[in-house]
């Protein structure tokens, strides 16, 4: 092979490495901008503003093209680079050792790291830089990506008719992390997405307060006795009962009750509750969160009463319980202390019945799976297989649970959980009793209640305050 044409290979080969990384960079770059994004980059009347538009139009399509012209550059350098040594080099075991470590250092340095490193970091930049170029590559193969996209779309649906999920949300997720990670955003903001992503499979029973929790007004109540009610239990609203709770007439209004005492202040003395109230919103408790948020926002609602597949009332939800879940547990002057898990001094643990099963694992530092149940009372009387009474026990997964508390309709009230599990006892316990010791002694440590944090959703957070988010999420309204 001649000198010449051995330098107009390499050259050959550097120009493809050259491409190939301009469209890496372009690729990265068209996966970090959305479609909103580009065509706000659009804007103006120059030949790349219309190769803009043109892309965001038809993102994907534009993508496989740029995807398989790098493929095809990195190819071509690979053969170009291969056919130099093998005229340079006579022995081809070292020819062909040569040809693979030049082309890994060139693909990782002029193609990998460094391009895309380049187009994540200055998107904008790049896109502007390349926009005809791939305008003109997704036209030129339009005809190979709408093959592709065909395939693609084949996939996807019969792995949806196969009933399998796809990895959006994780793929979501890890770039979350991995920007968390490197400190390019917040770690609460990291909290709040993953909070919200998960709000998508959170049902509303999940979320809402059990009828055995929920406080009401009986429609013979006269609106004074309503109104005694509502300042007692500090709501600000509250359902209005026919016979029992799966009659709900309507709702009472802590304004309305006020109003109507201090514009007729003896005809309250008279007048049913019923005469002041407004109609209720129900909604089936198997409704995702998100759903229901939507239709809260459209409606105006801070309140919704939870239907059960039989047609009774399984409990209320209001807008507070669903934006708890989201940024965790909203306080106010008004709010009693009562918090979910407590550390007594023999190193148990003193427990709200509706502390779910996931925060009880938590709590222990092990992993309970259970999809029958939601709660530990629950999961404690599916272990007894009956009510429980004061008194009674089960093991489960090395925890000895205990109720302590149970009133006249055997619905626990209370509960203690302590490990029995290994000699040893789990980090998480012990962590927890490190604390209460350092708490007996004075110091300010975060209590067993306020470790479970942001994993500490509604249906604890509900419990906690007995009926909670009926008057504390509206008390202000």
């Amino acid at each position: 092979m001649s000198i010449g044409l051995a330098i107009s290979l390499l050259f050959a080969a550097l120009l493809s490495l050259t491409l190939a990384g301009l469209l890496a960079a372009a690729d990265s770059a068209l996966h970090v901008r959305s479609r909103s994004e580009i065509y706000r980059m659009a804007e103006g009347s120059r030949r790349s503003d219309r190769s803009l538009r043109a892309i965001a139009d038809d993102e994907q399509s534009h993508i496989n093209a740029v995807s398989f012209t790098r493929i095809i550059a990195e190819s071509l350098a690979a053969v170009f680079i291969t056919v130099v040594l093998a005229y340079t080099i006579d022995q081809l075991w070292l020819t062909l050792i040569t040809a693979t470590l030049v082309l890994v250092v060139s693909t990782l340095l002029l193609v990998g790291a460094s391009p895309r490193a380049f187009g994540a970091n200055y998107p904008e930049r790049v896109l502007r830089l390349t926009a005809n170029l791939v305008r003109f590559l997704g036209v030129l193969l339009s005809p190979l990506s709408a093959m592709i996209s065909n395939l693609t779309g084949r996939v996807a649906t019969r792995a949806e008719n196969l009933g399998e999920s796809t990895e959006a949300d994780k793929q979501i997720l890890s770039l979350v992390d991995r920007a968390a990670e490197r400190q390019q955003i917040e770690e609460d903001d990291r909290n709040y997405i993953r909070s919200l992503m998960r709000l998508g499979d959170t049902l509303v029973r999940e979320l809402m307060v059990p009828r055995t929790d929920m406080q009401t007004v009986a429609a013979t109540d006269t609106v004074r006795q309503a109104l005694e009610q509502l300042l007692a239990s500090r709501h600000s609203r509250m359902p209005i009962i026919a016979t029992d709770v799966d009659d709900v007439l309507g709702m009472v209004y802590l304004r309305d009750a006020s109003g109507f005492v201090l514009r007729y202040g003896e005809t309250a003395e008279t007048a049913h509750a019923t005469r002041i109230m407004k109609p209720a919103m129900f909604v089936p408790d198997l409704m995702r969160a998100d759903d229901l948020l939507q239709q809260m926002q459209r409606e105006s609602q801070h309140l919704a009463l939870t239907v059960d597949e039989y047609g009774g009332i399984s409990g209320l939800i209001t807008l507070e319980d669903i934006l708890e879940s989201l940024i965790g547990d909203i306080s106010d002057e008004h709010d009693r202390e009562d918090p979910d898990t407590e550390l007594l001094s023999d190193g148990t643990f003193a427990l709200n019945p509706r502390v779910t099963v996931t925060e009880l694992g938590e709590l222990f530092g092990i992993e309970i799976d259970d999809d029958e149940v939601d709660t530990v009372a629950g999961l404690l009387v599916k272990e007894l297989g009956k009510l429980a009474e004061a008194g009674d026990t089960v093991d489960v997964a090395g925890i000895r649970l205990t109720v302590t508390e149970a009133d006249r309709r055997n619905t626990i009230t209370a509960i203690n959980a302590r490990w029995i599990g290994d000699a040893e006892e789990p980090e998480a316990v012990t962590a927890q009793a490190a604390r209460g010791a350092a708490e007996d002694s004075g110091e300010r440590t975060p209590g067993a209640a306020e470790n479970l944090g942001e994993a500490q959703t509604a249906p604890a957070g509900g419990a906690a305050q007995t009926f909670g988010e009926q008057g504390k999420g509206d008390s202000n309204d």
